[in-house]
């Protein structure tokens, strides 16, 4: 019989949200080992007792992504064959996310690899946050809580208060986000349409909507290179628009991305701690709000089989 005891542990990509999401719960972070054998290969120990629990396992996929990813593998498996009852992957950022399609013919769709990977290695269910495409849930054989950051990020605009402010999309595919922000903050709609060019270089063409001596926050799920938002935000300038707000779920932050967030000179650049910015965090360019409330909250409702649909609005 099922002992009904909750317990969480965490991987090493994010330790600092695991212990804010068990202080909210009430409850001490599991103990759990991660060390390297000689050749690299991940070795992972649980310290407590398992046998017959509701484990929450806390890892985003954040970079390093395959270590991270693998980490997550080995410790559902190792919770897993130490008897388990149900075993929940918390992941607060889902890396390889975008290669959700074959957009060209002789590539991978890689979320669904992922996705098998997960469920394979002995997960019941995941908890995820801002995926990439809405529809990596359906990758899933196993049940997915999608949750929004939205709750958290907007909270922290309302109490900006700004005038006359327009949301901006900084393309066509994250307009339902925008619009969403754009509904729960009385604002107006804009979207930046742009066009790729390659992986890595994009280029902003026009701006659908008025956003001339407006105050602008442009909306996205992550910002990884930082071109998208950057490029959008110089447009945006080049519009006419007073201020410009940066707001993205997870700040993936690779390559220059930093250089190009200090050259664009948003007014702010506001992310959650989904990912661990660790040095970056230094820079002063990013106000960051913490989703330990939202997950946590997730993490009782789920535990006590109640309702988490509230958590989505």
């Amino acid at each position: 019989m099922a002992k009904n005891v909750m317990q969480v542990f965490s991987g090493s990509a994010n330790p600092d949200l695991a212990k804010r999401v068990c202080s909210y719960l009430g409850i001490d972070l599991g103990r759990a080992e991660f060390s390297r054998f000689p050749d690299g290969e991940i070795d992972v120990k649980v310290h407590d007792d398992v046998r017959g629990c509701d484990v929450f396992l806390i890892q985003p996929t954040a970079p390093p992504v395959n270590e991270h990813l693998m980490e997550l593998l080995v410790l559902i498996d190792c919770v897993r064959r130490a008897s388990a009852e149900r075993i929940t992957a918390v992941i607060p950022y889902f890396g390889y996310a975008r290669q959700d399609r074959k957009a060209e013919g002789r590539v991978p769709i890689t979320a669904k690899l992922v996705a098998n990977l997960i469920t394979t290695a002995g997960a019941d269910r995941v908890l995820a946050v801002d995926l990439h495409a809405p529809q990596i849930q359906g990758f899933f054989d196993i049940p997915v809580d999608h949750l929004h950051a939205a709750k958290v990020l907007l909270s922290h605009f309302k109490k900006l208060d700004i005038p006359n402010l327009v949301v901006v999309s900084p393309d066509v595919g994250g307009i339902k986000m925008a619009r969403a922000y754009a509904k729960r903050l009385g604002a107006e709609l804009a979207i930046v349409d742009k066009r790729r060019s390659g992986p890595k270089d994009v280029e902003a063409v026009h701006v659908i909507g008025d956003v001339d001596g407006r105050n602008a926050i442009l909306v996205d799920d992550m910002i990884s290179t930082g071109t998208s938002v950057t490029e959008a935000a110089r447009t945006l300038r080049e519009r006419g628009a007073r201020k410009v707000y940066l707001c993205a779920t997870h700040a993936v932050l690779c390559a220059d991305a930093l250089e190009k967030i200090r050259r664009a000179s948003p007014d702010a650049t506001v992310v959650t701690d989904s990912i661990p910015l660790g040095a970056k965090a230094e820079s002063g360019l990013f106000t960051v709000r913490s989703i330990d409330t939202l997950i946590g909250e997730a993490i009782r409702r789920i535990h006590r089989s109640e309702s988490v649909s509230v958590l989505f609005n």
